[in-house]
């Protein structure tokens, strides 16, 4: 299940930000659903720094067009590593800026 963030409530520019945005609508969470939610809160991050530096690099479309791309891998359960390669490196085919 889907947390519904606040996303006005969310400083991903600035390491301390709050741990969670999602308020508890009922009652206390447990310790297991705080912390289920600050690792979805940390991914939610790293996706948004990987979209900035996507649009710096390459521009809007794309981000907008590799973000949708993964999201279709997602839904359809492929996967959207190369697990044939060395971990790494895709990172290593990259191109130097």
């Amino acid at each position: 299940m889907m947390s519904k963030v606040d996303m006005s409530r969310l400083n991903l520019k600035t390491p301390g930000g709050p741990a969670s945005a999602v308020p508890s609508v009922h009652g206390e969470m447990s310790p297991q659903q705080v912390e289920e939610d600050r690792s979805k809160d940390a991914f939610f991050a790293q996706v948004g720094e990987v979209a900035e530096a996507m649009i710096a690099r390459h521009g809007r479309e794309f981000a907008t067009g590799t973000l949708v791309l993964a999201a279709k891998f997602v839904a359809e359960g492929r996967s959207l590593v190369s697990r044939g390669a060395q971990a790494g490196s895709a990172a290593d085919t990259a191109k130097p800026v």
